[in-house]
């Protein structure tokens, strides 16, 4: 072990506050936590922190599509997150919200250290506008076809088939997926952070090791190209931070959002006692390391570390990267039954299988990994069954029911257990290295050479014979010693199994230092089953679970990411309801909105007077054949201010698309004016 016990701060990306986690987001947390626990055996002290990513227009909308407020939606996925990773074994120091009084403050301290510095100007640029939902479009929130391939169905910021990055002015047909208009473009003043004032110091930063060889080469080829200033203001309405100087204006949401990680740490600083400065600040000797996926390497190689040296915080001691996970080879799909949720997981199968198997493909680079069902299933049933908990099975038979469950108080040979810890060194520098793969292939050849070491004994043979039961008693004693250094060697990865083997043995808190040491003389519990085999079946039901997850998805939720999956809405009283009033009208004229897709401009007569409405419904209908027709809207609706004019109401309609829309119309007789009851 290290002489010196080291002070780290480690961290994995926030995960967004606007649905359930699954197991591709759960790749990065495993692997954050193995690392963390690493350490933390080691005897290091090692904190661990993370928040839910709680801001931005896809909770604000989101929200509203489910009836509650941004505050009580962010709550309940907090509590849902975190009861993810805890069954998962993800053991954070803190896990927070970026929704909370210590990100505001330093959103707005870096913020304004910033601008104090120069490092922030304004100016007025123009951006993509929905002009029915009133609001400027995040990038994520438009969709077209890609400028560079031509695929359909891309998002305003990058192509998803061809990897190129862009504009959202740039994006061919695009739509709003909040309305599903054509946005145009508006132009609003905005606050940007210049990071080109910063492009000597990233270029020395990347140079200097602190992240990978290919992300270094990436943001180099951005380097060359020259940096640009990086918007971080929005418009109203947004869910976040409004900018202490900029009435109307908020935080970008990854602007606070990596901010987070501070935050947490400050919280447990508060709730610790400990000096968050101390580990915070520009010279600290303290390590920090960021756990991301390679898809947000930008924000947390760039702009992060800018910030933070702008403000006069200390940069990351390294920010490691890691790839997407597929599963069975291809991205994971809704339709094959492999986007699986965390909790359907857990409700079909040990999460420490899916521990170990990461542990097992993961290197320190950033490709892909790939889950592939039947290599799972052989690989689980191999190693933690067949190899490792079979050494604690056979041997432990023999001590409980012919050495009244002790250890022979001495050991004929310690070559088996030397061996083991002779590896033990290269086994941590792969730990420390993020080089799991090959940890856990050298430890597997360990639990290889302990069983061929039982096998060449046959204790089941020596124990017919009296005269060989102490021959016995020494055999079984070394395996479960060896068994004994597997388990702390495995303990990063497998906890659980850990403490349950800690039980089992009669030992507590097992460390890296105890490696060396022997159980002699020593007394241990009956053994029971540590872990069992995977049977296909079990994969096959976790399969059909995630396709009945994805049926009930499409008939009760709405996301508002996705506004084509229609859902109840939420519930409310009949109070409310009998406020709305709804009365037969007669189109007695519609025409077409110009620069407008979707809208027709309809005129209607509800009786005692004449409304102007705009419906989103020129794809179904034309003009010409709306005139004279009846039909039901609010009329008590707040008139509201569109582009094209002021729209006096709603008309009600039905449908399953654009095209598939139906107006809803009385029976004969219904006259304009009628109230609907």
């Amino acid at each position: 072990m290290s002489s010196k016990s080291r002070q780290i701060v480690v961290t994995s990306a926030l995960p967004y506050a606007n649905g359930p986690i699954h197991i591709g987001h759960m790749l990065e947390y495993v692997q954050t936590d193995i690392w963390a626990r690493f350490q933390r055996l080691r005897g290091h002290e090692c904190i661990y922190v993370c928040a839910d990513d709680a801001h931005g227009t896809p909770i604000m909308l989101r929200a509203q599509a489910e009836g509650v407020t941004p505050e009580a939606l962010i709550e309940r996925m907090h509590k849902e997150h975190l009861q993810d990773f805890t069954d998962f074994g993800v053991a954070f120091d803190n896990y927070y919200s970026t929704h909370s009084d210590e990100n505001r403050f330093f959103a707005e301290y870096i913020y304004t250290q910033l601008k104090q510095a120069g490092h922030i100007r304004t100016r007025v640029i123009s951006q993509a506008y929905d002009p029915i939902a009133e609001m400027f479009l995040p990038d994520r929130f438009i969709k077209g076809e890609c400028p560079n391939c031509g695929a359909g169905d891309q998002y305003g910021d990058n192509c998803e088939n061809c990897g190129a990055t862009y504009d959202p002015t740039e994006l061919k047909n695009p739509v709003s997926v909040v309305s599903g208009e054509t946005p145009i473009e508006k132009d609003s003043e905005q606050y940007f952070f210049k990071l080109e004032d910063f492009e000597d110091m990233l270029k020395a930063w990347f140079a200097a090791g602190h992240v990978q060889t290919e992300i270094a080469n990436k943001m180099n080829e951005w380097l060359d190209e020259g940096l640009k200033d990086w918007d971080i203001s929005r418009n109203a309405p947004y869910w976040g931070f409004e900018i202490p100087d900029a009435p109307g204006k908020y935080f970008y949401v990854w602007l606070d959002a990596p901010i987070g990680y501070m935050a947490s740490f400050k919280n447990w600083c508060e709730t610790t006692g400990h000096d968050f400065d101390e580990y915070w600040n520009a010279e600290s000797k303290h390590e920090l390391y960021h756990f991301i996926g390679k898809d947000i390497a930008r924000f947390h190689t760039m702009f992060w570390p800018a910030m933070l040296h702008g403000a006069g915080f200390r940069k990351p001691s390294a920010v490691y990267c890691h790839g997407f996970l597929t599963v069975d080879g291809q991205k994971m799909s809704k339709s094959r039954g492999t986007f699986i949720m965390a909790r359907t997981y857990l409700e079909h199968l040990n999460p420490e299988y899916l521990r170990y198997y990461f542990a097992a493909k993961l290197g320190p680079g950033i490709d892909d990994i790939d889950l592939n069902l039947e290599d799972f299933t052989t690989r689980v049933n191999s190693d933690l069954v067949g190899k490792l908990v079979n050494i604690a099975s056979r041997c432990a038979g023999f001590i409980n029911k012919s050495f009244d469950g002790k250890l022979a108080a001495k050991l004929s040979s310690e070559d088996l257990s030397q061996k083991i810890l002779a590896a033990a060194e290269p086994v941590a520098d792969y730990y420390e290295n993020r080089e799991f793969g090959k940890a856990m292939r050298d430890i597997m050849a360990l639990a290889d050479k302990v069983n061929q070491y039982i096998d060449e004994k046959q204790p089941w043979v020596a124990i017919k014979d009296p005269a060989r039961a102490s021959e016995v008693q020494d055999v079984c004693s070394i395996g479960l010693n060896c068994f004994r250094q597997l388990i702390i060697l495995l303990k990063p990865v497998l906890p659980k199994l850990a403490a349950q083997s800690e039980e089992f043995l009669k030992v507590e808190n097992l460390v890296w230092a105890n490696l060396g040491d022997n159980l002699l003389d020593h007394g241990i519990n009956r053994f029971k089953p540590l872990m069992t085999r995977i049977e296909p079946v079990f994969i096959e039901r976790m399969i059909e679970a995630t396709k009945e997850d994805l049926a009930t998805e499409q008939k009760m939720q709405q996301t508002s990411s996705d506004p084509s999956i229609e859902a109840i809405a939420a519930e409310i009283d009949y109070d409310d309801f009998a406020k709305l009033d709804f009365r037969i009208a007669k189109i007695v004229a519609a025409k077409r909105v110009e620069k407008s897709d979707k809208l027709l401009q309809l005129t209607l007569d509800i009786g005692s007077e004449t409304r102007n409405v705009f419906a989103g419904i020129s794809n179904a209908y034309q003009p010409e054949d709306l005139e004279g027709k009846l039909t039901v809207m609010v009329a008590n609706l707040a008139p509201r201010k569109m582009r094209f004019g002021i729209s006096e109401g709603m008309v009600l309609a039905a449908g399953s698309g654009e095209t598939e829309l139906y107006i809803l119309s009385p029976d004969s007789g219904a006259k304009p004016g009628m109230r609907v009851s």
